[in-house]
């Protein structure tokens, strides 16, 4: 298992990004701030990367601490659109080929728009889905960024 990597984990080593890697065991609960506590960090340091669709039919990404909730109007207003909506669990992996659970801002099958919370910059380091259900990655939000090209804004409640 110690030579098991994601994609996410071979881009980040690409990039020469260094990371922290935390695995937990999962029991289908795809809670964040459970995921939270079993590799023992902060929920305001641990994200999770949700996926919209707009009336424009394009996908747009947020990224939010897991104790957080996504303000709709304020992702639709961040990406220039009238809405976003949440896609469906169905359309999930064809969209991003990622799974429900293991949905990470980095490799997905294309690289969206991706805006994450202003929350990010309170942070030294931030947690999110290595892309797999049960492995997490902490990269600096800065890394994140840049290595994306995300956009910053307050998109939570």
């Amino acid at each position: 298992m110690a030579n098991f990597k994601t994609n996410v984990m071979r881009i980040l080593e690409t990039n020469k990004i260094d990371y922290n890697l935390y695995t937990y065991e999962s029991d289908g609960d795809f809670d964040g701030c459970s995921v939270a506590g079993k590799i023992g960090k902060d929920v305001k340091n641990v994200f999770k990367t949700l996926v919209t669709v707009a009336p424009s039919k394009k996908n747009y990404v947020f990224v939010i601490s897991v104790a957080d909730e996504l303000d709709l109007k304020a992702c639709a207003a961040s990406v220039g659109e009238k809405s976003v909506e949440m896609i469906a669990v169905k359309d999930i992996n064809k969209t991003t080929g990622y799974i429900r659970g293991g949905c990470s801002p980095i490799g997905m099958k294309k690289q969206y728009v991706t805006v994450i919370d202003e929350a990010c910059l309170t942070c030294e380091k931030m947690v999110f889905s290595a892309g797999k259900i049960g492995y997490q990655v902490e990269i600096a939000p800065s890394q994140l960024i840049d290595l994306i090209g995300a956009k910053v804004a307050k998109i939570t409640r």
